[in-house]
């Protein structure tokens, strides 16, 4: 079916690349094995070699292989580059875009899916600088197959290990899937991070939003086949490489960008944290400290969903759909059923940020969505997965509006 090159780099779990390998051979794909050379001090490469019945490629520096400038043939060849288990080392390689092997040159030529599988060290997984490397390769589009939780080699327990083949096997081929999406050639708007509302030339109002719950909608929508345009408000991340970027920082600016596109839509994703009040006046110098204190007065932003809502109400039709975010402490799935009913829109995905693994800032969350026909728990995974959640649940609705609006 399709040529996956599985990556296979030095950890305690680079043994279960071998069943990963076999389960995916199992679903009918070739694969070829990429072994780093710390890789090799696990697993020997005849042990991939007997079972892919290919050459194992453990070198750029092979006798012959420049004939054939072979990491740039096999980058044009396959479906799929995934990582299984991938090191905090190949992590940076990849993020940073060093090329030192014969894997890490093959993510760069590559323009197959990338998905990687981390496993490492629970305190390494947490540490500033890895997170800080898979942000970036989040926004480059980069899937994740998340650790899973329990004793880890180093004796700790904690989250850290590779998850488990058949997991593993089962996130590739849902890369992989050639399935037609209801999202092939529709227009998706998806709207990302804070909005900064300011007080003076050096001083603003904030969030902690970090933009990679939208950003990983944007990206999962992407390879759904939409056409997608992201409004995102200042992060730290880069954002993904989408058919369009729009920047602004207030929320003023994000209504305007919003509401100037959404009318051409056939699907809107309100995943921003939009700032529902922003100061009366901005002013034109730095405010003087006092030894007493400050009053700031603040005024209400425009509700873009609200105004959102009412929009389709008078065009007239059910498109877009349109899908909103409730980020709450308390009562969460209460408060986001008001707000579906109350806002007019179609979703809501009740999040709980009250919790440090989940919500704002974090690679992690844990969602319910809210809609007319139910509500669908989502539990605690990568953003990329909970995003693909939500754009099932989209699809979901797109196809019984089309059956809809069907002749009979």
């Amino acid at each position: 079916m399709a040529l996956i090159a599985l990556g296979v780099t030095g950890g305690v779990g680079a043994y279960k690349a071998v069943e990963i390998c076999r389960g995916l051979q199992k679903r009918g794909h070739d694969v070829v094995a990429v072994m780093t050379r710390s890789a090799t001090r696990f697993v020997g490469p005849l042990t991939f070699e007997a079972i892919t019945r290919r050459p194992v490629i453990t070198s750029q520096w092979r006798p012959g292989m420049n004939a054939d400038i072979e990491h740039i043939a096999i980058a044009d060849g396959i479906a799929l580059l995934l990582v299984a288990p991938c090191t905090a080392n190949v992590i940076g390689k990849f993020a940073n875009g060093i090329a030192d092997d014969f894997l890490s040159s093959l993510y760069l030529a590559t323009k197959a899916p990338v998905l990687l599988a981390p496993a490492m060290n629970t305190n390494m997984l947490a540490h500033e600088a890895v997170q800080r490397n898979l942000a970036t390769l989040t926004s480059r589009g980069v899937r994740f197959v998340e650790p899973g939780e329990g004793y880890l080699a180093c004796g700790w327990i904690g989250k850290g290990r590779l998850a488990e083949p058949a997991e593993v096997v089962e996130a590739a081929e849902r890369v992989l899937a050639p399935a037609e999406s209801t999202l092939r050639g529709r227009r998706v708007l998806v709207t990302a991070g804070p909005t900064y509302e300011d007080i003076d030339p050096v001083r603003y109002v904030g969030n902690r939003s970090s933009g990679r719950m939208g950003f990983a909608i944007a990206v999962e929508a992407q390879r759904r086949g939409a056409s997608v345009t992201l409004v995102a408000g200042p992060t730290q991340m880069a954002p993904p490489a989408v058919d369009a970027v729009v920047r602004v920082r207030s929320a003023a600016e994000m209504h305007e960008a919003v509401m100037r596109d959404a009318s051409n839509a056939d699907v809107v994703v309100m995943s921003a944290a939009v700032a529902d009040y922003t100061p009366a006046a901005v002013a034109p110098g730095k405010m003087a400290k006092t030894d007493g204190p400050m009053t700031l007065t603040l005024r209400r932003t425009k509700d873009i969903l609200a105004d959102l809502g009412s929009m389709r109400a008078g065009l007239g039709s059910a498109v877009p759909v349109l899908v909103g975010f409730a980020a709450e402490t308390e009562d969460v799935v209460a408060k986001a059923r008001e707000k579906r009913v109350r806002k007019k829109v179609d979703l809501i995905v009740a999040n709980d940020v009250s919790a440090s693994d989940r919500g704002f800032d974090a690679p992690t969350n844990a969602v319910t969505i809210v809609g007319d026909d139910g509500e669908q728990h989502v539990p605690l995974q990568g953003k990329d997965r909970v995003a693909a959640a939500i754009l099932d649940r989209i699809e979901q609705l797109l196809r019984a509006r089309a059956g809809a609006s069907a002749p009979r």
